[in-house]
């Protein structure tokens, strides 16, 4: 890994207002353990994590899953990103309550059988009582994988983007350097409703690295790792960036774009499946 390919946090900026996490997690019921999950699925099949009435996702296909193989009609399951539409995992984690007694090898192999191949359990480990799969995060890392070659592969079509035109691999990683750090991504993020009290939802994030490979014939990969990211912001920030390589913006205009807390003046927003979310670290 390259000195200029990887760029690390700098000093923090003035202090901005983050997102707020709660002050406790309620602990399991009596007679229960927190479980937690690693899980992988090709997004393709699912329209997205988050449980939406009338399509299938991720959340939609494992909660009811694990509630028959658990008896447990009501059980309630968290995740620590809720990924987009097509957007893949491959160390996406989740956690909810089960008995103790819960023979945890065999709830592996009974969901694996029920939901896959589209959607794997890689892991499973009883967690603390204080432990939730997404305020217990630390950081999330994403990769996206751009095929950057004259012709697409057919065999990559569902797991990178595929951009003809040749890329300035060093234009791409001097574009990085402008994201890293504390900053109001609102240049870069599809805008939430307020809060019912008309308050305006934060979009500050910390991005904590950013950097590009040369994976070799013709695969790009942007890794990106930072502590919470708001919905299309890496596919935002990856639509911008290409740009960047493709010669039609300059890496020193990034900066500007992201001060000016415009969702214009970013560039276009990268297709979905070129994006896979990788690991979530916890403290």
């Amino acid at each position: 890994m390259s000195q200029q390919s990887f760029f690390h946090e700098p000093a923090p900026e003035a202090p901005a207002r983050l997102v707020v996490r709660p002050a406790a997690v309620a602990p399991p019921p009596a007679g229960d353990r927190r479980v937690r999950l690693t899980v992988a699925y090709d997004g393709a099949a699912f329209h997205g994590f988050a449980a939406t009435p009338g399509v299938l996702t991720v959340q939609g296909r494992m909660t009811p899953a694990l509630a028959t193989v658990l008896r447990r009609p009501d059980l309630v399951v968290t995740g620590a990103g809720r990924t987009d539409a097509g957007v893949h995992a491959r160390g996406q984690v989740v956690s909810f309550d089960a008995p103790a007694g819960v023979d945890l090898a065999r709830l592996e192999r009974s969901i694996n059988k029920m939901c896959g191949p589209a959607l794997v359990v890689r892991d499973a480990a009883f967690a603390g009582d204080d432990f939730d799969a997404r305020f217990s995060a630390a950081w999330r890392h994403y990769r996206y994988t751009v095929l950057n070659r004259r012709w697409p592969d057919p065999l990559l079509r569902h797991t990178a983007w595929h951009v003809p035109a040749p890329l300035d691999l060093a234009a791409l990683r001097l574009g990085c350097d402008a994201f890293v750090g504390e900053h109001d991504f609102s240049s870069f993020c599809r805008r939430p409703p307020a809060d019912p009290d008309g308050t305006e939802r934060s979009l500050v994030r910390r991005i904590l690295s950013a950097e590009w490979h040369d994976l070799g014939d013709g695969l790009l990969a942007f890794e990106i790792r930072g502590t919470a990211f708001c919905h299309q912001m890496v596919r935002s920030i990856t639509g911008t960036l290409v740009e960047v390589g493709l010669g039609r913006r300059r890496a020193g205009d990034l900066l500007g774009v992201l001060h000016a807390r415009d969702r214009a003046g970013a560039g276009s927003v990268a297709p979905p499946q070129g994006l896979c979310l990788e690991e979530v670290g916890y403290a």
